[in-house]
């Protein structure tokens, strides 16, 4: 049997790099996957490799930082599905290189309210439903940089920090009701998110790693499948690097 089969996927920031790839994934090993973005997001490339997989796929409008947008996202979830059983919480937003000095309070909560506020909210309904139902499984998306310092990455480090925060805490909340959270730290991944990155940028990034390459979104999709599936089934309030050894 597929590891995910029949299990509903909600996937926020689903329509492009690490989440787009996590919801083919997922479609592959048998779950009904719900690809949650931003209106307007070009997400039908998406929903077609879903389709691809055998499953129907489904997008819903979704801005992370709008908490009655999030509960009507789930609640349309619910709605077609009867039920949710893990949720990828991926939306998320970088910041170009800028010291501490540099750094503009305005970026620094627009950051925030994406990556860190966005979750908690996110984490809240999914968790309210898992309740109702009896159980499910949430995945978080950090980065390595919610386990070291990046110097000019002050409020995007901050961000995914407090991401693991709350996911261990949510984690020893709920573990004996049946839920399971736990969170994926990649190292720099080849995908839109650093499409902005000059070339020096990019060769310091390729650099550092001792495999002396980026990782690939698929190899990313991989580590949330064993997260989502019960080949994890006593894995709770972890993170899992995926870093070729930076942190080594």
């Amino acid at each position: 049997m597929k590891k995910l089969e029949n299990k509903v996927v909600f996937i926020t920031g689903g329509a492009s790099g690490l989440g787009r790839a996590a919801a083919a994934a997922a479609a592959r090993e048998g779950g009904q996957v719900v690809i949650a973005d931003l209106p307007g997001s070009d997400y039908q490339a998406a929903l077609d490799e879903v389709k691809a997989a055998g499953r129907d796929g489904f997008f819903v409008p979704l801005d992370v930082t709008d908490p009655v947008n999030v509960q009507q996202a789930v609640a349309a979830t619910v709605a077609k599905y009867g039920r949710l059983d893990v949720a990828l919480n991926n939306a998320g937003i970088g910041e170009g290189f800028f010291s501490f000095l540099e750094t503009s309070e305005e970026s620094f909560r627009r950051i925030l309210d994406v990556n860190l506020t966005g979750v908690f909210v996110c984490m809240k309904h999914e968790l309210a439903q898992f309740m109702k139902q009896g159980g499910g499984v949430i995945v978080n998306m950090s980065s390595l940089a919610g386990l070291k310092g990046a110097p000019g990455l002050s409020a995007y480090v901050a961000s995914k920090h407090g991401v693991l925060g709350l996911t261990k805490t949510a984690a020893q909340e709920f573990a004996r009701r049946n839920v399971r959270v736990n969170a994926l730290c990649p190292y720099y991944i080849d995908t839109p998110l650093i499409k902005d990155a000059n070339p020096d940028q990019r060769q310091q990034m390729i650099a550092a790693s001792p495999m002396k390459r980026l990782g690939t979104a698929e190899e990313v999709a991989k580590a949330f499948i064993y997260l989502a599936s019960d080949d994890s089934s006593y894995t709770n309030g972890t993170q899992l690097v995926i870093d070729s050894g930076v942190l080594s």
